[in-house]
């Protein structure tokens, strides 16, 4: 049995290999003809079953296994198709089963064998199958369903696909794993078929079905939004070509917008008062000035024990002590007008080892120089060193200052 079977494969595939071309014309036309200089060859795969004629008028097809293998083969999006029946897969597993322990409770060793090879490929053929329809929804969802060209069209593949993901979750919660344990017993090799892999692979094919449905539904609400706004730009062309002589009514002037045309955001910003803008000081104190104070709630008088003297005198002279950085300062700039040449900052604070950080020396020779009276300031020029902000445009980094004498 085993030796016609190996012949009869070979054979097969040895005119597959031969009638290569013939095969793959068959496949992207659909049909063949017998007609022809190839109606030797037609003939010879037609009685090896590779073709067959649905009706008697029409022409030759592929069979669909064949069909199916070149699909999976070369990756054809166009026609892969996904099986979601999965309770014929169940009912077979349970059937093959209940053979095998059959014949092992009968002691046929040969037929024990023969039903577990026949059953271990029957549930490695339903996981692959299983593996291969997710791999085919997910390779559809990421091209957007790219093999057909209208939205209408992918809005229905997407539908079609969320109907199959439903029918394979629906089928593989057909599968009682508390029965299968049950069938198989203390039986190792059935443990190991029927509940060890089945149950794994479902498990993590469910849950891998659940992503595939989001993305469906929200690849489905993308398509829907094109389509109306497709819709909605269509109508607008249509309406226009009914009236050529419609002419848009100035929105700008309307006191209420329509959402449509009301997308954009605020260009000025609510008014508000800056008290920060010394020019509107005037007005600000006038405003001020114009506010009463009214106050109901009762205030109690307090009673002083005896009378608190009190005069006016000349207020006691007090002196504030300078900060010993801006006494720092003014030294860098009398160093700078005894020597007549142009200064560094830094190197003035690197020579004389001060004990404030650079960046504060930097700020406050700045403050300095800008705190100077007009008529002082004018003997002088500060320049900063730096560059520009790579990222940022108009922000200037200062990493040194220099002075001399103008």
């Amino acid at each position: 049995m085993s030796s016609n079977l190996h012949q009869a494969g070979v054979t097969l595939l040895k005119q597959l290999g031969r009638h290569a071309d013939l095969i793959m014309d068959v496949y992207l036309s659909g049909s063949v003809t017998e007609e022809g200089e190839r109606a030797g060859a037609i003939d010879k795969l037609r009685k090896a079953d590779i073709l067959w004629q649905p009706e008697g008028e029409q022409g030759l097809r592929l069979k669909r296994s064949v069909r199916a293998l070149l699909e999976e083969v070369l990756s054809d999006e166009r026609n892969r198709q996904i099986d979601a029946n999965v309770g014929s897969s169940l009912a077979t597993i349970k059937t093959l089963a209940d053979h095998y322990k059959e014949a092992r409770q009968a002691a046929d060793y040969s037929a024990s064998e023969a039903y577990l090879a026949d059953l271990s490929e029957q549930v490695y053929s339903f996981t692959e199958g299983l593996k291969y329809s997710i791999r085919v929804l997910w390779s559809r969802i990421n091209n957007e369903f790219g093999y057909v060209g209208t939205i209408n069209a992918k809005i229905r593949e997407n539908e079609l696909a969320q109907s199959q993901v439903t029918e394979l979750l629906n089928g593989l919660e057909m599968f009682q794993f508390s029965e299968l344990g049950e069938i198989a017993g203390d039986i190792r090799e059935l443990r190991k078929l029927l509940v060890t892999r089945l149950q794994e692979t479902l498990s993590d094919c469910t849950q891998e079905l659940s992503v595939v449905q989001g993305r469906l539904l929200e690849l489905l609400g993308r398509f829907r939004q094109i389509q109306g706004r497709t819709r909605l730009l269509k109508g607008w062309l249509l309406y226009t070509d009914m009236h050529p002589d419609y002419e848009v009514a100035d929105h700008v002037s309307h006191k209420q917008l329509p959402t449509l045309f009301n997308r954009a955001e605020a260009i000025l910003a609510p008014a508000a008062v800056d008290v920060t803008n010394t020019a509107q000081e005037v007005e600000l104190l006038a405003m001020v000035s114009q506010i009463k104070s009214i106050s109901r709630a009762g205030r109690d008088l307090v009673m002083r024990d005896h009378d608190v003297p009190f005069a006016l005198v000349e207020a006691e002279d007090f002196d504030i002590p300078d900060n010993p950085l801006k006494l720092a300062v003014d030294e860098y700039f009398c160093a700078v007008i005894d020597s007549g040449l142009r200064q560094s900052a830094l190197d003035y604070h690197q020579a004389k080892s001060l004990s404030w950080d650079t960046e504060s020396w930097l700020y406050q020779v700045i403050c300095g120089y800008e705190g100077l009276p007009e008529e002082h300031r004018r003997y002088f020029e500060l320049e900063p060193i730096g560059e520009r902000h790579p990222v940022y445009s108009g922000n200037f980094i200062i990493r040194d200052v220099e002075l001399w004498l103008a």
